[in-house]
């Protein structure tokens, strides 16, 4: 059985909460933000796809050279994704 990713409607999501305090999202698109520490770095970035049960979130790096993205990984909590941009 194969699960393929639903689009998303091309609205603007509200940007997850976040536990950590630490972090702040800037949004870049409808469904994806910038990860920035406290001193402004950019760790990543976090966005919104549709899965069969429900909101995923991922977490990417911008590779620079190419203009694409390397996905990092997919999870169920924004904070599991940012977490895994701050330990990448």
């Amino acid at each position: 059985m194969t699960i393929t990713h639903q689009q998303l409607p091309p609205l603007p999501y509200a940007p997850p909460r976040l536990a950590s305090k630490h972090v702040r999202l800037v949004r870049a698109a409808d469904h994806l933000w910038r990860v920035q520490d406290a001193g402004g770095r950019i760790l990543g970035h976090l966005r919104v796809v549709a899965d069969p049960l429900g909101l995923r979130y991922r977490a990417e790096r911008l590779v620079l050279p190419t203009g694409t993205f390397r996905l990092v990984g997919d999870f169920w909590h924004p904070d599991d994704a940012v977490q895994a941009l701050r330990n990448g």
